[in-house]
Formats: C-alpha cells, sequence, structure tokens
C-alpha cells in the first residue's frame, strides 16, 4: 500500500510480508525488506526496534485518510490513499454537476457540535456542523441556499479533509 509521510512530502510503499509469533514482524518498505522486533504494543502506542535502535510510537489521530504519530518526540501525519483522494477532488471540483449538494469538510477534525438537522432551511454562509481541529473550533458553513436532506456525521467522530458531512438541496 502506498502511504504519503507529509512532513518530508515523500511517498512510500510498505507491507507487512510475515509476522512471527515471537514479535518479530518482517516489512517491505520501498521493495526493501526489514525486520522490526515488537517489544509492547497497546491500543494507541507501540515499542519496537527497528535497525538496532529503539523507537516509540503513540497513535495521537487516526480516520479513514490519515494517521498522525508522534514517533519518538516528534509527531507525524501519513497519508493513506493520498493519489486516489487527490483524483477524486480535482474530479469533483472541475465538474459543476457533481458533487455541488455535497457539503464537504475543509479540514480534518472531530464533530463537537451539529447545528442544523435534517429538514432545515440554510442560507450560504449558515454554520451547519462545529469541528475541532488542533484545539481549534472551526464552523463548516453552507456552501449554498437550500433545506438540509441529510446529515452524514454523527457528534464525537472524525472527519478527513473533503469528507462529506451534509446534503444540502
Amino acid at each position: 500500500m502506498e502511504f504519503k509521510v507529509a512532513e518530508a512530502q515523500q511517498e512510500v510503499d510498505g507491507e507487512v510480508v510475515h509476522s512471527l509469533s515471537d514479535g518479530l514482524v518482517i516489512l517491505k518498505i520501498n521493495r526493501k525488506e526489514y525486520q522490526v522486533r515488537l517489544l509492547r504494543s497497546g491500543t494507541d502506542e507501540v515499542e519496537f526496534i527497528f535497525e538496532n535502535s529503539f523507537h516509540h510510537a503513540k497513535i495521537l489521530r487516526s480516520n479513514s485518510s490519515e494517521t498522525t504519530i508522534l514517533l519518538d518526540g516528534y509527531p507525524l501525519t501519513i497519508k493513506k490513499h493520498f493519489r486516489f483522494a487527490d483524483l477524486i477532488y480535482k474530479t469533483l471540483s472541475s465538474t459543476v454537476s457533481v458533487g455541488n449538494n455535497n457539503l464537504t469538510s475543509q479540514i480534518p477534525g472531530r464533530v463537537v457540535n451539529i447545528i442544523l438537522n435534517a429538514g432545515s432551511v440554510v442560507k450560504a454562509g449558515d454554520s451547519v456542523i462545529i469541528l475541532e481541529s488542533m484545539k481549534m473550533q472551526v464552523a463548516i458553513k453552507a456552501h449554498k441556499d437550500g433545506n438540509i436532506r441529510e446529515i452524514k456525521v454523527k457528534q464525537g467522530t472524525t472527519v478527513g479533509r473533503y469528507d462529506v458531512v451534509a446534503i444540502i438541496e
């Protein structure tokens, strides 16, 4: 599977080749095999030995399009399926008739408040959903006048950039 490391602007092709019972994992990264020894793993963090060096990784947040981890104290964002997401976004933004009813999130974040519900009348610029991203609250505003047909997210869920959060007709 291809990944993109956002901070380095670098593409990586990686996969788990084999996982052994003693905590040894064989990874293939950019066509080269590496051995990783898992020392400790939990639901959101892992300690491991990679190329004779100890590393600690903690998942800060994760959604369908990217995962942000703290690797040895440094934040790192790994984008999954980045080529597919870019292709879809470019296609939708260049086509007038496709997706014009979709209200999308322009940033990744956690839904902290749903202001309007299905059936509500909305005007362009009205706040529909409030996200929390990087400890700031950001409103997702209606892009056109209409009626909200459907809210596609729930309070507390995480959305990625360009995820559809509501349908406005």
